[in-house]
Parts: C-alpha cells; structure tokens; sequence
C-alpha cells in the first residue's frame, strides 16, 4: 500500500505540489493527469525521492520512505521504478547492457563496471526483451533505435529490477500514435500480469480512459480529482485543462469512437523472474 500524506514542494517560494494526499491499493494501474506544469512530474519524483518533499510524508507498506538513507534507500529505488519520458538509456552501450542496469542492486559494483554480469541476470535481461518483442536489439547500441524501441528497452529494465511499483513519467510523451499504444500495452500487461502498481503520469484524458482504474487529476499542483475513468466528465476535464479542455475532450471523444489496437502480444505470464 503506498500513502501520500499532505506532500508538498516548492521551488523558489512556488508551490508545484500543495498539500497532496492519496492511498494507492497494490496492484492498482492509476494515471495522474493534467496540463503541462499541473506538479504530475514532481509528485512521482517525489515518490522515489529523485526530488525531496518540502513537507509530507509518503509510507510504503507502512515503512516511511523520506526516512530512508544509504542502502535502504537503494534497495527502495530498486522496489519502485521510474520510467522517463527521455527513456534514461546509456546510448553508447547496448540495449542487454542497459537493461542490465536495472540489476545494479543485485551485483558487485566492480562486476558491473567490468560487465562480469552473472548468467542469471543475462538470462533474466534477454526474457524480459523477449517480452517486449525486441530481443533482436539486445546487441545493438540503444541509440541506434526509434524512439518507441528505446521506450520499451526501459520498461524492460524497470522490469528486471522486480519492483513492487512502476513510475512511468510521461512515457509517451515524445511517441507517435502507434508505439504510444504499444508503450501504454507493456505497461497494462505488467501491471495485470505481475500485479506490479503502475502509477503513470499522462497528458491525454484518451489515454488515461483507455488504461486506468483510477485517475487523479492536479492543477496548479492542488488535486482536484479523484475517482474512476467514467467519472471524468467534460467538467472535470475542463477543470484540470482549462483552455486546453475543448482540444483534450474532443480528442478523447475521436479516439472513443475508434476500434481498439490489440495488447502487445508476448509478454509472459508472471513468474518471469522467479
């Protein structure tokens, strides 16, 4: 169970999360959305402490989490990853290297820098490729790919880590149509069949209808939105997105009346790191 109390952060006297509070039950896939500067970003970071709460706490399965230090916090990191819009991957190494990265917490430090990386964590790295349909790429160096390819290279190494919760900041922000579809799949299919926590920050209210359970909407850092995909009407909408709300709605409408794209196929069912 992850609960947010009261978090807050401010940068130079603004306030880009105010006093936000929420209880994520495990296994749930909930997207947080709102226009751009709404504190979506900050609050994730805040979640694995890549930003630290001006005030706040954050507790996962009871244990608080801005308490944490050293190899406490490491091993916290290693529970709950992070997905970036950028993908994060090493470009000049290739993509079986970069996933492996997701094993750091596991390995020697020396063992990684010289890529002496146990048999077991390779064999866990090409099956967790597999899934994502890339394991072709394991050779290739990961800045040779498209950006969707890149995307789900750091899915795969947020799967490694075997962590009990996914954050995925805006991880189809820069994506066409089609891999954002394929993207958003992965992250439904380990969220349904590893019962992995999704939290995943989302610009589209098409997207966080079509994929979530839950969805919690901030505006100017405050939330202002709790509740389930078909209670996000167009006055919500219009709440959160403001000017932005006509464009937002409209497009949501488009994409309802669309068929749906089948789910990324190959994935395995849990027990892959097992």
């Amino acid at each position: 169970m992850l609960q947010i109390e009261g978090l807050s952060r401010r940068f130079s006297g603004r306030a880009a999360v105010d006093d936000v509070s929420l209880a994520v039950a495990p296994g749930a896939f909930v997207g947080v959305i709102g226009r751009s500067g709404a504190g979506k970003s900050t609050l994730l970071r805040m979640l694995n402490r890549l930003v630290e709460p001006s005030a706040g706490r954050v507790l996962w399965n009871g244990t608080e989490v801005r308490g944490l230090r050293g190899r406490e916090l490491r091993q916290w990191r290693a529970r709950c990853a992070m997905v970036f819009q950028q993908f994060n991957l090493a470009g000049r190494l290739d993509v079986l290297t970069n996933v492996l990265m997701g094993r750091l917490n596991t390995v020697p430090l020396h063992r990684s820098l010289l890529g002496l990386w146990p048999e077991a964590d390779r064999a866990v790295a090409l099956s967790a490729l597999e899934q994502f349909d890339i394991a072709g790429l394991a050779a290739q160096r990961a800045d040779q790919l498209s950006g969707g390819q890149q995307q789900r290279v750091a899915i795969a190494r947020a799967l490694v880590q075997e962590p009990e919760l996914i954050l995925a900041d805006e991880p189809v922000a820069s994506l066409d149509p089609r891999n954002t579809r394929i993207v958003m799949d992965a992250l439904a299919r380990i969220n349904r069949d590893y019962g992995i926590t999704v939290l995943c920050n989302l610009h589209s209210l098409d997207l966080a209808r079509q994929y979530c359970d839950r969805v919690v909407g901030l505006a100017a850092g405050r939330l202002v939105f709790d509740g389930t995909p078909a209670e996000l009407g167009e006055a919500e909408a219009r709440r959160l997105y403001g000017l932005e709300a006509e464009e937002v709605v409209g497009a949501a409408a488009a994409a309802a009346a669309r068929p749906a794209v089948p789910p990324l196929g190959g994935l395995a069912p849990a027990g892959l790191l097992h």
